[in-house]
């Protein structure tokens, strides 16, 4: 039985990247002066980061600010509550990237096709709603990326919907050190130069939607760490090219405060598939504090030794 919500379709909407967004989005998520093919466009390798497109949702075609809860609120599901979207938090995110970006949109047509998988109703804590959003060119239909992901909407639960299906966890393996480490430091400033991608809640600028919230000022998008995460596997044990990975994903567990510092750890877990692709377990950590993404999960093509970033 489909849950509520189960199938709706969102209005499909353009979007375009210019070379100055992917320059600016590797920048913003850690990338370093070693991996000039992200940062530099007239790198003879340049490339989009992978995961770029996980921002165009929010970015569709703009160059200015835009109004992020107005937009939020724009499309109410049908057959569920109208959801408040200013307490709202990412729950989980995957990604599959099927064919590689080009480093502009420019002269081409793309689109976000997105539909609701379902609405889960988890009680006094809030609800779930799961999603999937294509990337697809729209005069041929191919399909660049999917991407999978869940807002949980604070609160906002006991509406009588179902609770959900469980979810399929990815837990590091007992007993083993990582195959490698990685360390962001952010600062004070880091979501206020991520949000310049098109993620303009307020959640993550001014300290007022944090402290209703109960976080007590403002902290760092979810997708800031699971981007740093995704170009920290991608360094450490992809050799930095983009064709090294396949599938990325990660779930939410707790807020990351401006300042903090980001360690990731990853573990290789063998069993290559025909093209070279294995599993890699990962967990984001704040120094001194809580697993802030857990359930990390990539497919990558890991090439040469790994090595700590620290």
């Amino acid at each position: 039985m489909s849950s509520p919500g189960a199938g709706f379709e969102f209005p499909t909407f353009p979007v375009t990247w210019l070379k100055r967004d992917l320059l600016l989005f590797a920048a913003s998520i850690g990338c370093t002066y070693d991996e000039l093919h992200f940062l530099y466009e007239l790198h003879p390798n340049f490339s989009a980061f992978p995961t770029y497109p996980i921002i165009l949702p929010f970015k569709h075609t703009d160059q200015e600010v835009i109004d992020f809860y107005a937009r939020s609120a724009s499309t109410p599901i049908a057959g569920v509550p109208k959801f408040d979207t200013k307490h709202v938090l990412d729950g989980e995110r995957k990604i599959e990237f099927l064919k590689p970006l080009p480093v502009t949109s420019e002269g081409r047509e793309f689109e976000i096709r997105s539909k609701v998988i379902g609405v889960y109703d988890k009680g006094k804590p809030g609800t779930v709603v799961e999603t999937e959003q294509l990337l697809v060119e729209k005069t041929t239909g191919d399909v660049f990326t999917r991407a999978v992901g869940s807002g949980f909407y604070v609160g906002q639960g006991g509406w009588g919907g179902p609770k959900g299906p469980k979810t399929v966890n990815f837990p590091p393996p007992e007993g083993r050190k990582p195959d490698a480490t990685h360390t962001t430091q952010t600062t004070t400033e880091s979501a206020l130069l991520y949000r310049l991608n098109g993620d303009y809640n307020p959640l993550h600028a001014t300290p007022e939607p944090g402290i209703k919230m109960g976080f007590g000022g403002p902290i760092i998008h979810g997708l800031f760490s699971w981007n740093t995460a995704a170009h920290a596997i991608l360094q450490c044990l992809g050799t930095s090219d983009p064709k090294n990975l396949k599938e990325f994903q990660a779930r939410f567990a707790s807020p990351v405060k401006p300042a903090d510092k980001l360690i990731v750890e990853m573990w290789k877990m063998g069993g290559e598939d025909k093209d070279g692709f294995q599993e890699v377990r990962f967990i984001v950590k704040v120094d001194g504090g809580k697993t802030c993404l857990t359930n990390g999960r990539a497919l990558v093509r890991c090439q040469g030794q790994a090595k700590s970033k620290l």
